[in-house]
Protein backbone atom coordinates (compact mmCIF):
# COMPACT_ATOMS: atom_id res chain seq x y z
CA UNK A 1 0.00 0.00 0.00
CA UNK A 2 1.31 3.34 -0.89
CA UNK A 3 1.06 6.64 1.17
CA UNK A 4 -0.21 9.76 -0.05
CA UNK A 5 2.61 12.09 -0.43
CA UNK A 6 1.80 15.78 0.13
CA UNK A 7 4.76 17.70 -1.70
CA UNK A 8 4.92 20.70 1.20
CA UNK A 9 8.43 21.49 0.35
CA UNK A 10 7.48 22.57 -3.06
CA UNK A 11 4.32 24.02 -2.14
CA UNK A 12 6.51 26.28 0.76
CA UNK A 13 9.49 27.21 -2.30
CA UNK A 14 6.24 28.28 -4.46
CA UNK A 15 5.31 30.25 -1.78
CA UNK A 16 8.04 31.67 -0.71
CA UNK A 17 8.64 32.28 -4.59
CA UNK A 18 6.07 34.64 -4.47
CA UNK A 19 6.25 36.41 -1.74
CA UNK A 20 10.19 37.42 -2.74
CA UNK A 21 8.90 39.15 -5.46
CA UNK A 22 7.33 41.34 -3.84
CA UNK A 23 9.39 41.79 -0.99
CA UNK A 24 12.57 42.50 -3.26
CA UNK A 25 10.72 45.60 -4.50
CA UNK A 26 9.17 46.12 -1.23
CA UNK A 27 9.30 50.58 -1.59
CA UNK A 28 6.85 49.79 -4.57
CA UNK A 29 4.90 46.85 -3.39
CA UNK A 30 4.32 47.53 -0.08
CA UNK A 31 5.26 51.50 0.77
CA UNK A 32 3.84 53.02 -2.54
CA UNK A 33 0.11 51.77 -1.46
CA UNK A 34 0.49 53.07 1.85
CA UNK A 35 1.32 56.98 0.64
CA UNK A 36 -0.94 56.47 -1.98
CA UNK A 37 -3.87 55.41 0.71
CA UNK A 38 -2.82 58.49 2.75
CA UNK A 39 -3.27 61.02 0.10
CA UNK A 40 -6.98 59.56 -0.31
CA UNK A 41 -7.15 60.25 3.63
CA UNK A 42 -6.16 63.98 3.02
CA UNK A 43 -7.85 64.43 -0.13
CA UNK A 44 -11.38 63.22 1.34
CA UNK A 45 -10.33 64.88 4.86
CA UNK A 46 -10.08 68.42 3.50
CA UNK A 47 -12.74 67.50 0.87
CA UNK A 48 -15.76 67.07 3.49
CA UNK A 49 -14.39 67.96 6.53
CA UNK A 50 -12.75 65.45 8.21
CA UNK A 51 -14.25 64.51 11.49
CA UNK A 52 -16.68 68.12 11.51
CA UNK A 53 -18.73 65.36 9.35
CA UNK A 54 -20.37 62.51 11.09
CA UNK A 55 -22.05 59.29 9.50
CA UNK A 56 -24.43 58.42 11.96
CA UNK A 57 -22.95 58.86 15.37
CA UNK A 58 -19.44 58.09 14.28
CA UNK A 59 -16.71 60.76 12.85
CA UNK A 60 -15.96 60.72 9.37
CA UNK A 61 -12.73 60.12 9.09
CA UNK A 62 -12.93 56.96 11.23
CA UNK A 63 -15.55 55.47 9.46
CA UNK A 64 -13.54 56.22 6.37
CA UNK A 65 -10.07 54.67 7.88
CA UNK A 66 -11.47 50.92 7.74
CA UNK A 67 -12.70 51.15 4.16
CA UNK A 68 -9.36 52.70 2.81
CA UNK A 69 -6.89 49.96 4.58
CA UNK A 70 -9.43 47.12 2.93
CA UNK A 71 -9.13 48.39 -0.44
CA UNK A 72 -5.39 48.69 -0.20
CA UNK A 73 -5.22 45.40 0.89
CA UNK A 74 -7.78 44.28 -2.01
CA UNK A 75 -6.49 45.93 -4.96
CA UNK A 76 -2.32 44.37 -3.41
CA UNK A 77 -3.54 41.20 -3.28
CA UNK A 78 -5.27 41.41 -6.68
CA UNK A 79 -2.16 43.15 -8.26
CA UNK A 80 0.36 40.06 -6.58
CA UNK A 81 -1.19 37.16 -8.45
CA UNK A 82 -2.48 38.37 -11.84
CA UNK A 83 0.79 40.27 -12.40
CA UNK A 84 3.03 37.03 -11.46
CA UNK A 85 0.98 35.16 -13.79
CA UNK A 86 0.56 37.53 -16.84
CA UNK A 87 4.51 38.33 -16.30
CA UNK A 88 5.20 34.30 -16.58
CA UNK A 89 3.20 33.84 -19.88
CA UNK A 90 4.78 36.81 -21.61
CA UNK A 91 8.16 35.78 -20.90
CA UNK A 92 6.89 32.69 -21.89
CA UNK A 93 8.78 30.57 -18.05
CA UNK A 94 5.08 30.11 -17.12
CA UNK A 95 6.28 26.42 -17.28
CA UNK A 96 8.73 26.71 -14.73
CA UNK A 97 5.56 26.63 -12.47
CA UNK A 98 3.49 23.84 -14.23
CA UNK A 99 6.36 21.28 -15.19
CA UNK A 100 7.09 20.41 -11.32
CA UNK A 101 5.09 17.73 -9.60
CA UNK A 102 2.59 20.46 -7.97
CA UNK A 103 -1.38 19.40 -7.86
CA UNK A 104 -3.97 22.52 -9.30
CA UNK A 105 -4.91 22.50 -5.61
CA UNK A 106 -1.10 23.28 -4.62
CA UNK A 107 -0.76 25.84 -7.45
CA UNK A 108 -3.89 27.52 -6.81
CA UNK A 109 -2.51 27.43 -2.63
CA UNK A 110 0.68 28.31 -2.89
CA UNK A 111 0.28 31.78 -5.10
CA UNK A 112 -3.04 32.19 -3.67
CA UNK A 113 -1.19 32.57 -0.39
CA UNK A 114 1.66 34.90 -2.01
CA UNK A 115 -0.75 37.48 -2.92
CA UNK A 116 -2.48 37.15 0.37
CA UNK A 117 0.46 37.77 2.30
CA UNK A 118 1.31 40.53 0.30
CA UNK A 119 -2.47 42.18 0.77
CA UNK A 120 -2.12 41.87 4.28
CA UNK A 121 1.19 43.48 4.57
CA UNK A 122 0.15 46.39 2.49
CA UNK A 123 -2.94 46.83 5.03
CA UNK A 124 -1.11 46.37 8.11
CA UNK A 125 1.78 49.36 6.58
CA UNK A 126 -1.45 51.46 5.92
CA UNK A 127 -3.04 50.74 8.73
CA UNK A 128 -0.02 51.74 10.87
CA UNK A 129 0.46 55.05 8.84
CA UNK A 130 -2.95 56.15 9.04
CA UNK A 131 -2.95 55.47 12.89
CA UNK A 132 -0.40 58.66 13.50
CA UNK A 133 -3.63 60.65 11.42
CA UNK A 134 -7.05 59.18 12.59
CA UNK A 135 -7.98 57.58 16.01
CA UNK A 136 -7.67 53.74 15.20
CA UNK A 137 -10.41 51.70 17.50
CA UNK A 138 -10.73 47.64 17.63
CA UNK A 139 -13.96 46.49 18.67
CA UNK A 140 -14.05 43.21 17.21
CA UNK A 141 -10.17 41.93 16.38
CA UNK A 142 -11.11 38.55 15.43
CA UNK A 143 -13.96 39.60 12.46
CA UNK A 144 -10.48 42.28 11.70
CA UNK A 145 -8.15 39.41 10.93
CA UNK A 146 -10.99 37.45 9.16
CA UNK A 147 -12.04 39.73 6.93
CA UNK A 148 -8.14 40.49 6.03
CA UNK A 149 -7.59 37.20 5.29
CA UNK A 150 -10.65 36.15 3.52
CA UNK A 151 -10.54 39.45 1.46
CA UNK A 152 -7.38 39.21 0.16
CA UNK A 153 -7.55 35.64 -0.21
CA UNK A 154 -10.58 36.27 -2.49
CA UNK A 155 -8.33 39.10 -4.56
CA UNK A 156 -5.79 36.55 -4.78
CA UNK A 157 -8.13 34.12 -6.32
CA UNK A 158 -9.23 36.57 -8.82
CA UNK A 159 -6.08 37.88 -9.82
CA UNK A 160 -5.21 34.08 -10.33
CA UNK A 161 -8.26 33.48 -12.58
CA UNK A 162 -7.24 37.00 -14.53
CA UNK A 163 -4.15 36.11 -14.57
CA UNK A 164 -4.42 32.85 -16.49
CA UNK A 165 -7.59 34.31 -19.06
CA UNK A 166 -5.36 37.21 -19.93
CA UNK A 167 -2.91 37.10 -22.81
CA UNK A 168 -0.72 40.60 -22.27
CA UNK A 169 -0.87 43.28 -19.80
CA UNK A 170 -3.66 45.06 -21.04
CA UNK A 171 -6.54 42.17 -20.51
CA UNK A 172 -5.36 42.54 -17.37
CA UNK A 173 -5.70 46.03 -17.01
CA UNK A 174 -8.97 45.89 -18.23
CA UNK A 175 -9.62 43.57 -15.06
CA UNK A 176 -8.51 46.22 -12.72
CA UNK A 177 -10.08 48.91 -14.36
CA UNK A 178 -13.74 47.49 -15.28
CA UNK A 179 -13.85 44.79 -12.20
CA UNK A 180 -12.01 45.48 -9.76
CA UNK A 181 -11.70 49.29 -9.20
CA UNK A 182 -15.62 49.79 -9.56
CA UNK A 183 -16.25 47.08 -6.91
CA UNK A 184 -13.88 48.45 -4.79
CA UNK A 185 -15.60 52.27 -5.22
CA UNK A 186 -19.20 50.85 -5.10
CA UNK A 187 -18.57 48.57 -2.76
CA UNK A 188 -19.83 51.46 0.56
CA UNK A 189 -15.76 52.31 1.18
CA UNK A 190 -16.76 56.32 1.40
CA UNK A 191 -19.85 56.22 2.08
CA UNK A 192 -23.09 54.40 4.51
CA UNK A 193 -25.78 52.26 1.89
CA UNK A 194 -27.98 53.33 3.96
CA UNK A 195 -27.48 56.64 2.55
CA UNK A 196 -28.45 55.54 -1.09
CA UNK A 197 -32.06 55.16 -2.20
CA UNK A 198 -33.72 51.82 -1.38
CA UNK A 199 -33.31 50.02 -5.07
CA UNK A 200 -29.64 51.01 -5.33
CA UNK A 201 -29.05 49.48 -1.46
CA UNK A 202 -30.10 46.46 -2.70
CA UNK A 203 -27.57 46.36 -5.48
CA UNK A 204 -25.44 47.38 -2.92
CA UNK A 205 -25.83 43.87 -1.45
CA UNK A 206 -24.95 41.55 -4.18
CA UNK A 207 -21.37 43.34 -4.63
CA UNK A 208 -19.58 41.07 -2.76
CA UNK A 209 -16.82 43.73 -2.03
CA UNK A 210 -19.48 45.41 -0.15
CA UNK A 211 -19.12 42.38 2.46
CA UNK A 212 -15.71 42.44 2.80
CA UNK A 213 -15.67 46.51 3.68
CA UNK A 214 -18.42 46.30 5.86
CA UNK A 215 -17.34 43.46 7.86
CA UNK A 216 -13.64 44.97 8.39
CA UNK A 217 -15.52 48.00 9.74
CA UNK A 218 -17.50 46.83 11.47
CA UNK A 219 -13.93 45.19 13.51
CA UNK A 220 -12.78 48.56 13.85
CA UNK A 221 -15.70 50.94 14.89
CA UNK A 222 -18.73 48.09 15.83
CA UNK A 223 -20.90 49.55 13.10
CA UNK A 224 -21.77 47.84 9.79
CA UNK A 225 -24.56 48.18 7.56
CA UNK A 226 -24.99 44.94 7.27
CA UNK A 227 -25.35 41.79 9.46
CA UNK A 228 -21.84 40.62 10.70
CA UNK A 229 -22.59 37.23 10.46
CA UNK A 230 -23.97 37.39 7.01
CA UNK A 231 -20.57 38.84 5.69
CA UNK A 232 -18.65 35.56 7.09
CA UNK A 233 -20.37 33.57 5.28
CA UNK A 234 -20.93 35.46 2.23
CA UNK A 235 -17.08 35.87 2.08
CA UNK A 236 -16.05 32.16 3.33
CA UNK A 237 -18.78 30.99 0.01
CA UNK A 238 -17.20 32.89 -2.40
CA UNK A 239 -13.79 32.02 -1.71
CA UNK A 240 -15.12 28.18 -2.10
CA UNK A 241 -16.51 29.00 -5.45
CA UNK A 242 -13.56 30.95 -6.44
CA UNK A 243 -10.99 28.61 -4.90
CA UNK A 244 -12.94 25.57 -7.24
CA UNK A 245 -12.51 27.96 -10.05
CA UNK A 246 -8.74 27.71 -9.93
CA UNK A 247 -8.24 24.61 -9.50
CA UNK A 248 -10.69 23.77 -12.28
CA UNK A 249 -8.39 25.70 -14.53
CA UNK A 250 -5.03 24.88 -13.73
CA UNK A 251 -6.30 21.08 -13.47
CA UNK A 252 -7.73 21.63 -17.24
CA UNK A 253 -4.54 24.01 -18.13
CA UNK A 254 -6.97 26.76 -19.56
CA UNK A 255 -4.48 29.19 -21.55
CA UNK A 256 -1.67 27.91 -20.07
CA UNK A 257 -0.82 24.46 -22.18
CA UNK A 258 -0.37 23.82 -25.85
Amino acid sequence: MTMKYDNWTGLWTLYTREVRRFMKVKTQTVLAPMVTTLLFLAVFSLALGGNARMVGDIPFMEFLAPGLIMMAIAQNAFANTSSSIVVAKVQGNIVDTLMPPFSAHELTLGIALGGATRGVAVGFAVALGMSIFVPVSISHPGLILYHAVMASLMLSLIGIIGGIWAEKFDHIAAVTNFVVTPLSFLSGTFYSIHRLPETAQIVAQFNPFFYMIDGFRYGFIGHSDASPLTGVIVMAAIDIVLWALCTRMFHTGYKLKA
